[in-house]
């Protein structure tokens, strides 16, 4: 099935880059700065963020990383080169680089990273495929962040998902049963319940 321009999963043309200016602030914001607040990012760190968007989790991990790398991966053309504009200034300097890439097979080597975001895009993804990637690329000991929206429990966002392409919301429990059957352990798990919203960090364990 065609993905539709405006669908979140891939935004493309007008509706897209109006989906993506949306996603770079209001509500979003909050949630992006809510679920950093559970995740050390120290100032060397290579970070990657999945499902990159409209670059601005890749400005606030650059504010963090001051002397590491962030790269962003996404799916979308259309998200890479609003990454890139949104982050022009950090690329040129060297510090950030973004790429046109697959949750299921990242373009990177193995152990490339200290740390891997993911905001309000494991929607989309093969779970156990992609997380299993998300543990490839992490070095060992590294982190990597889970933050969502909906946690899979609002009968009428199920209800949405349904409707839309390739989308499944999952609970809190499931998205840690499957972090952990790819070989990542659960370091710490928060929820703001009366919004739905979840945050899940793990660990690629160092041996």
């Amino acid at each position: 099935m065609q993905v539709p321009a405006g669908h979140p999963e891939k935004p493309q043309g007008e509706d897209g880059s109006k989906l993506l200016e949306r996603m770079n602030g209001g509500h979003h914001e909050e949630l992006a700065n809510w679920g950093l607040s559970h995740l050390d990012v120290r100032a060397t760190d290579d970070v990657l963020d999945i499902g990159c968007g409209g670059g601005a989790n890749i400005e606030r991990l650059l504010a963090r990383a001051t002397q590491g790398h962030v790269s962003g991966v996404d799916y979308s053309p259309l998200s890479v080169e609003t990454s890139k504009r949104h982050n022009e200034r950090a690329i040129a300097e060297g510090r950030c680089a973004v790429f046109e890439g697959n949750s299921s097979a990242l373009p990177f080597d193995d152990g490339s990273f200290d740390v891997v975001t993911a905001f309000e895009t494991t929607y989309y993804w093969d779970l156990p495929v992609a997380f299993s990637e998300v543990r490839r690329v992490l070095k060992p000991g590294g982190l990597f962040l889970v933050c969502n929206e909906d946690n899979g429990e609002d009968p009428e966002v199920l209800e949405l998902a349904e409707q839309i392409p390739n989308m499944a919301v999952h609970t809190v429990g499931e998205l840690s049963a499957a972090l952990e059957a790819a070989g990542l352990d659960i370091v710490t798990c928060g929820e703001v319940r009366e919004k739905g919203h979840l945050a899940i960090v793990s660990r690629r364990p160092e041996v």
